[in-house]
């Protein structure tokens, strides 16, 4: 969750903003973070990305420092120093714990519309580079992490101005809830956004490649079905016998058809706890053990949704009884005594 200022690029974090967050009991932890568009130079490299300026607090918040690849973490003894993305390490060939030559780090002066001498139209700060993260290639290439207070010093903004604060809500509290108490209680002059909030189209995005996933998934289903109803039929022309002879005792063919009907629904049943039961094992060990990885550092990530295993209990359950019905269907006293 991050707090973000409903006007301008800043705000001023009061005693009272500070109070509010801390005496939050779903709360976890808070940081305070200043990010901006700026650009990096190094020897005869540059490449744009965001300098995020955090707290010491912001490892609580976001567990970046156990996805570096090189290094440590911002070190609160140090002054100017950095933490960099594998992306913008490889873009600019600098590597950690290079001394010799800093890296430039540099914002245009705010108000100045035309650029009459370069050297005096951008703001900069120098920084040693403590650690490489890796991460996504978006990620990695995006973000150099500084403290909080060099830049605060590049942008010119006051000890206590920040441009957002990021907040971890603990588990068991649900996000929305949280929102709306944070609302209420800080006022109209925040803007508050959730996880699902800040990456709208990321979100968008895997809702439609889980739908995409769904339809491939019942295709393939219908597909497997046909199994099951050719199952059934060679079943039924197997028992032709044992049908007679029901008939003759006076079972209707209605009753016949029922128990084909409840002998295919419990192919599918036995088959559909199996591939449950293997699917939720292979998501606990995914979760726990991270079995495939996107980095050497990232596991794929995986949740266990009861809604998921309503959706397909149901649907193989639907798709099972109209297949041992269609294949039920040829059972007719012609067909028998043929």
């Amino acid at each position: 969750m991050k707090i973000l200022p409903k006007e301008g690029k800043a705000f001023h974090v009061s005693d009272s903003v500070i109070d509010i967050l801390s005496g939050k009991n779903e709360v976890k932890a808070f940081s305070k973070v200043v990010e901006e568009r700026v650009s990096l130079r190094y020897k005869n490299k540059n490449h744009i990305a965001f300098i995020k300026g955090v707290d010491e607090n912001y490892t609580s918040v976001v567990s970046i420092d156990s996805s570096l690849n090189v290094g440590t973490w911002l070190d609160q003894k140090y002054k100017n120093i950095a933490v960099i993305g594998a992306g913008i390490s490889y873009k600019l060939s600098l590597a950690a714990f290079n001394f010799e030559t800093p890296l430039q780090v540099l914002v245009p002066k705010p108000g100045i519309r035309f650029i009459t001498n370069p050297n005096k139209a951008f703001n900069a700060i120098d920084v040693n580079i403590f650690g490489v993260y890796g991460g996504s290639e978006e990620f990695q290439d995006k973000f150099v992490f500084t403290h909080i207070q060099e830049a605060q010093s590049l942008l010119n903004y006051e000890p206590k101005e920040v441009t957002a604060i990021e907040l971890k809500i603990k588990s068991r509290f649900d996000v929305r809830t949280v929102k709306k108490e944070l609302k209420a209680l800080l006022g109209n002059r925040f803007d508050i956004k959730t996880k699902k909030e800040l990456n709208a189209l990321y979100y968008k995005v895997v809702n439609t490649e889980n739908f995409i996933s769904y339809l491939i998934f019942t295709l393939i289903t219908i597909i497997a079905l046909f199994n099951v109803v050719g199952s059934i039929i060679m079943m039924i022309i197997d028992k032709k016998s044992n049908v007679k002879t029901l008939l003759s005792l006076g079972v209707n063919i209605k009753q016949v058809k029922k128990i084909f009907i409840y002998q295919g629904f419990l192919l599918v049943f036995i088959g559909m706890s199996i591939g449950v039961f293997v699917g939720a094992l292979l998501v606990f060990m995914q979760i726990k053990y991270g079995l495939f990885m996107i980095t050497n550092s990232l596991p794929y990530p995986v949740e266990l949704k009861w809604t998921n295993f309503f959706i397909v209990i149901t649907t193989i359950s639907c798709l099972g009884i109209m297949a041992s019905k269609i294949a039920s269907s040829r059972i007719s006293k012609e067909f028998i005594e043929g």
